[in-house]
């Protein structure tokens, strides 16, 4: 495959991918931003949010306060943020309009229809009334997208690269969004284990939701919701479909699919980092922190995404 139709639906994958945790981790705040709280931490948390989404330069920059609506305006609707939703859908559809013809009619339908309907939506009054609706369609249209592209198109390489970028994407930020609680508050893991506030059993019950975890927490530990167990769950179970290691095991097989003469050292690097996950205990993660672990992890993703980007892709500027 040519490596610049493999960078368009890699790319394609992950801003679609992108757009998705975007509206999740909003969603936690709008969730969480709804409990009683002081207007300082309410403040703090959608700090956190842009802090750990590393966009809090780029706020202040346009911005001279910090309120949530700001916020949720820069996240979705500013095309100048490249993170934001409208930014990303934007990029996967002229991504997937590049590469038309590798892709099956269904999977450049959604995109273009994806599109097309945010336009639509973001001209009413939909995300002022209920940003919450808005946030579910974008989580709808990312599985909608996931599901027509695994049951229309062939097993090959292009579907190999879609789902590379899509669990590239899912790693980097469920990393991030379960590193957020860190920025809001500074309160490790391990010290809530000690017992939780009514407020911080919203707040993790909230990110459960938001990672479509909720339901698989009951069912695995059946037993009140504690940060730890949330931890072990996001980063270590790997029948978890958002967990770190589920990502990463998505990685290495997508890698061997697609490997080439030059990319031997980048699966060891992405073997490497599944071993870790994959034989790591929780408590180790705690006690070294778990703000540390997520932050190395992160760090590795990037490396990770730069190698597949040298071996495979268009290279990425300098």
């Amino acid at each position: 495959m040519l490596s610049r139709t493999a960078d368009h639906l890699f790319w394609m994958a992950r801003y679609t991918e992108r757009a998705e945790n975007t509206a999740r981790m909003l969603d936690v705040n709008v969730q969480t931003s709804m409990l009683p709280q002081s207007e300082e931490e309410n403040a703090h948390g959608w700090r956190a949010l842009l802090g750990i989404s590393e966009l809090q330069a780029a706020f202040d920059q346009k911005y001279q306060s910090l309120e949530g609506r700001e916020v949720i305006d820069f996240m979705v609707r500013d095309p100048a943020n490249p993170s934001s939703i409208v930014a990303c859908l934007t990029e996967a559809r002229e991504n997937a309009r590049a590469v038309r013809g590798t892709l099956t009619t269904e999977v450049w339908e959604i995109q273009n229809q994806t599109w097309l309907d945010m336009q639509r939506r973001l001209q009413s009054d939909l995300l002022e009334t209920d940003p919450s609706k808005f946030f579910e369609w974008v989580k709808y249209r990312s599985h909608l997208s996931r599901g027509v592209t695994v049951g229309t198109m062939l097993r090959d390489e292009a579907v190999h690269f879609i789902r590379l970028g899509t669990f590239l994407e899912r790693a980097d930020n469920t990393a991030r969004i379960l590193d957020v609680k860190y920025h809001g508050d500074h309160g490790g893991v391990a010290d809530a284990q000690q017992g939780m506030s009514q407020r911080d059993f919203y707040y993790w019950g909230a990110m459960l939701r938001s990672l479509s975890g909720f339901e698989i927490y009951r069912k695995v530990y059946r037993d009140v919701i504690t940060p730890a167990r949330i931890a072990e769950l996001l980063i270590l179970r790997g029948d978890m479909p958002r967990s770190l290691l589920a990502c990463m095991d998505e990685v290495v097989q997508n890698l061997h699919e697609v490997r080439n003469d030059v990319s031997a050292d980048t699966e060891r690097f992405a073997g490497r980092l599944r071993a870790e996950l994959q034989f790591g205990k929780i408590d180790d993660i705690l006690a070294h922190g778990l703000h540390d672990t997520l932050t190395r992890f992160l760090a590795d993703i990037y490396e990770l995404g730069n190698r597949v980007s040298r071996d495979f892709l268009v290279p990425l500027a300098a």
